[in-house]
């Protein structure tokens, strides 16, 4: 006879995400499985803090148990997660919106401060953009999500959504071209 470990890997998604919706723990169990490393990394990308990432992601995967009975196509769990996903990180910032900017860092700032030679990480950048810029970078470019899908799981309007991108991306490009030019000065 097959064991639930056995059986649950081999089933496709929508399958997994029917049985879950009917209280089956172990069929949630395997959709945690699947989908935790993408919800901690998103969730990682939004904050850049491991430690609070994988706790925003428990209250991700929470929220979906309490709340997947509601889901109305099994195919549709994906998106839905992202959603979830946004909503939880969204709520966190609500939270704590006094200690937002606090520690904040311009580029240029962060640039004066690190030793000549040091290589920027991507993330380290994303950090240092606002919240929503963040935000919305994260799930286009990221996640693959379009603008309106953004507006859509963010409740941003779909204008502001593009503006995000774009001023975020623009952030982005000027920090790490400073980078590029540095290693071409490096190596002529």
């Amino acid at each position: 006879m097959l064991k639930a470990q056995d059986f649950y890997p081999q089933c496709p998604e929508a399958y997994v995400v029917s049985l879950a919706r009917t209280g089956d723990r172990k069929a949630f169990e395997e959709l945690v499985r699947r989908r935790q490393s993408s919800v901690r990394n998103l969730m990682r990308r939004f904050c850049g803090d491991y430690t609070l990432a994988d706790d925003l992601a428990q209250q991700v995967f929470l929220k979906v148990w309490l709340n997947i009975r509601k889901l109305k196509k099994a195919g549709a769990f994906s998106a839905w997660l992202r959603r979830v996903a946004v909503s939880v990180w969204l709520l966190h910032l609500r939270k704590h919106d006094a200690l937002r900017g606090a520690v904040k860092m311009s580029g240029h700032e962060r640039s004066r401060s690190e030793p000549a030679g040091m290589v920027l990480d991507l993330d380290r950048t994303l950090a240092q953009l606002d919240e929503p810029d963040r935000m919305c970078l994260v799930l286009n470019y990221h996640e693959g999500m379009s603008h309106r899908e953004i507006a859509a799981a963010t409740g941003l309007p779909l204008g502001t959504v593009k503006s995000n991108i774009r001023r975020g991306a623009g952030q982005l490009q000027q920090a790490l071209s400073a980078y590029g030019e540095s290693s071409e000065v490096d190596a002529s």
